[in-house]
């Protein structure tokens, strides 16, 4: 049986819908971070949570369990935060099924946090004290965890960035900060400083340069914004490897 081929055309309207969907999520990251003061809160603390498993050498499975925890509690909000706009679209004068409802969804928020607080710490303990089994497996196992770990702290930085500092275009496209540089940056800062050939790191960055300037030409980011992008990877990326070093 052969595979269906779409058209042309439809295949293009297919990825302009994939891409519309995805620029359409970030859209409601970025509302909720600029609107929602606990949102920015737990970006913030799944910063830090995601930092200091490198920090502390947690192992690998430590770290997916923080992770996933993170991602329940960022999801809870949003979700929180999307119930919070339908309330006040459809509810006119205060009424007690809408105070339910807000009420509700935030509890759903509050026992997911208390969970993440209980996980941080089963998960940190043992590196706080420097007990178990990741301590000697550290060196082999931070290279690989700090690769993701970094890239996911560029991304939450750029969510920041965007949200504080607007700017034009959609979240995927355009704002103060080009995402795209800020992960190109982080990428080729991680790649110098694990592989420490200068051959390599230069190419590193001359990719990452490649990827600027492609937004540039694009029209969807200034010189400006680029090099906000770029700043802001280089140093997120930098500072983890070295403080992750001490």
């Amino acid at each position: 049986m052969h595979p269906v081929r779409l058209p042309p055309k439809a295949k293009r309207i297919s990825d302009s819908r994939l891409w519309s969907s995805f620029n359409y999520a970030f859209a409601g990251i970025l509302y909720a971070t600029r609107t929602q003061r606990n949102m920015r809160v737990h970006l913030a603390a799944a910063a830090l949570a995601l930092f200091f498993t490198l920090y502390l050498r947690l192992e690998r499975a430590y770290v997916a369990v923080v992770v996933i925890v993170i991602a329940l509690v960022l999801a809870l909000e949003l979700l929180n935060t999307a119930i919070e706009a339908v309330v006040d679209l459809m509810t006119v004068a205060h009424h007690p099924l809408a105070k339910v409802a807000k009420d509700a969804s935030a509890a759903a928020v509050l026992v997911a946090s208390m969970a993440a607080l209980i996980v941080g710490y089963l998960a940190f303990y043992e590196g706080i004290t420097r007990a178990g089994a990741q301590v000697s497996v550290a060196v082999a196992s931070v290279p690989r965890n700090l690769v993701v770990v970094v890239i996911a702290l560029v991304g939450i930085a750029t969510i920041f960035a965007k949200a504080l500092a607007g700017g034009r275009g959609s979240p995927l496209q355009g704002g103060a900060v080009s995402g795209h540089a800020a992960l190109a940056f982080a990428g080729a800062t991680l790649i110098a400083l694990l592989n420490r050939t200068l051959v390599v790191g230069l190419l590193a960055y001359f990719l990452a340069l490649l990827v600027s300037q492609s937004r540039v030409e694009g029209g969807i980011h200034t010189v400006r914004e680029v090099i906000y992008g770029g700043v802001l990877g280089l140093v997120v990326s930098g500072t983890v490897f070295l403080l992750c070093q001490a």
